[in-house]
């Protein structure tokens, strides 16, 4: 286990780092949304000069406006980057909200979007607002019900956090408050002795097998899912003891000899954020994106070519690198991933609100495969992905129990398998008795107790 605490960054920019912001300044960011270009979708246009991680900044932009990339050209010439995005909305509706259209602009225009460690080199201070807190290591049922009922008996206040497990591994980035601090709770824990001590038992719920620490300053600004991309690399959730990916996701990586180019093909179900998932995985294995296409196929499959260096330059040169390569984009396709129930809850927030929920959870047998919580001006939306410990789905009669004991509160389910209603939503709102078949069921109560009717 490993725990540090934030210190402030003090280093200073280099001579290079000068000369490249000297380079920026003469030639900053340009952004084009172009509305006409194409029928059915919204075309965004950005040139500018080329940095290792430019290409994931652009996507990453995008990906949390969760806006839908259909179709993507991007290319590098020498020191200069150009790429072209068609995208939509989640309902394949062109983007013409003008709040939206002027955040793209202005967001891609900003220098540091693009050269994150040329202003986190001038120095860094924990945030005020909250403290991160990681975790890495063996999933298995029931852990983080356990991880917040220690957060709430230390009086931790959950402002947001999001887990992601994959290949019997659990990561997650956790962003708390002081609940001990003022009447109404809030700002970073401050007092280093508790926060080892906060450490120290969250490391001892994890039995030894995992890591928690407090996140480095420069870490703690990182995007969360980029983080958590980041935190199952380092864990090595992929290669030996990996289970198979989805029979539709396959990973090729060819040496293209007359051009020098690596040329890594993706081929796999689509779903939003693929092209941030594979683009970051990439990125942090420390290639770079010289050219690329991107594109839909028939029915919900997606298409992604890329044209890839080292940074140092040379292609990938080795067959054990060829595979880690598949093995790591196998992956990044594969972690966010969650197939089963996906539930979300909405409901004003309180103290030890998640350690309830996730209690709930694990009292009746269900496995948290991925949850992102939320909470903001008194309410907290979480959501969680579920299944039975085998992975198979949750029966409708659990879900019944499960909203009688969350009480007063509205419940979304999604991809509900028992239920054929071509992805669509189904409300519940507090104290309704209606809960996907809840009325059938509770007028037909007596009948079910007689034993003539079952909840499935």
């Amino acid at each position: 286990m490993r725990v540090s605490v934030s210190p402030p960054a003090m280093a200073l920019a280099d001579d290079h780092d000068e000369y490249a912001k000297l380079v920026r300044g003469m030639n900053p960011p340009r952004v084009v949304i172009d509305n006409e270009a194409s029928d059915d979708a919204t075309v965004v246009r950005v040139d500018s000069v080329n940095s290792h991680g430019t290409l994931l900044a652009v996507v990453q932009v995008i990906a949390d406006l969760n806006l839908v990339i259909r179709k993507a050209y991007f290319s590098c010439d020498g020191n200069w980057f150009m790429d072209v995005f068609n995208v939509t909305d989640r309902d394949g509706n062109k983007v013409l909200d003008e709040p939206t259209i002027s955040y793209i602009q202005t967001t891609l225009e900003a220098e540091d979007r693009y050269y994150p460690e040329v202003r986190n080199t001038v120095g860094i201070v924990p945030s005020e607002e909250y403290t991160s807190i990681e975790l890495t290591g063996t999933d298995r049922p029931g852990l983080l019900s356990e991880v917040c009922a220690v957060l709430a008996g230390m009086q931790c206040a959950v402002r947001s956090a999001e887990l992601w497990t994959h290949n019997t591994r659990v990561a997650a980035v956790v962003q708390v408050t002081d609940a001990a601090n003022t009447p109404s709770g809030g700002g970073a824990i401050e007092d280093d002795a508790r926060i080892a001590d906060i450490s120290q038992r969250l490391g001892n719920l994890l039995r030894g097998q995992s890591g928690v620490r407090a996140a480095e300053a420069a870490e703690s600004l990182t995007h969360k899912e980029r983080r958590l991309h980041q935190m199952m690399f380092e864990d090595r959730d992929y290669g030996v003891g990996a289970a198979r990916p989805d029979p539709r996701t396959e990973v090729s990586v060819t040496h293209c000899a007359d051009r020098g180019y690596t040329v890594v093909v993706v081929r796999c179900r689509d779903r939003p954020k693929l092209l941030f998932d594979t683009v970051c995985t990439i990125t942090d294995m420390q290639y770079v994106v010289h050219h690329g296409t991107v594109s839909t196929e028939h029915g919900d499959g997606a298409y992604q070519e890329y044209y890839i260096r080292h940074v140092d330059g040379h292609p990938v040169s080795s067959e054990a690198e060829r595979r880690r390569v598949v093995e790591c984009l196998e992956a990044a396709v594969e972690r966010r991933t969650a197939d089963g129930l996906q539930l979300e809850v909405r409901t004003d927030d309180r103290a030890g609100l998640l350690s309830d929920i996730t209690r709930i959870f694990r009292e009746n047998g269900l496995t948290i495969r991925r949850a992102e919580i939320s909470s903001e001006g008194g309410e907290a939306v979480d959501t969680f992905y579920l299944s039975d410990p085998q992975g198979h789905p949750v029966e409708p009669k659990t879900i019944e129990v499960i909203r009688a004991q969350i009480g007063e509160a509205t419940l979304r389910v999604k991809n509900n398998p028992f239920v054929d209603d071509g992805g669509s939503t189904s409300d519940v709102a507090a104290g309704s008795t209606a809960f996907i078949f809840g009325n059938l069921f509770k007028f037909y109560r007596p009948f079910q107790n007689l034993g003539l009717i079952k909840l499935y």
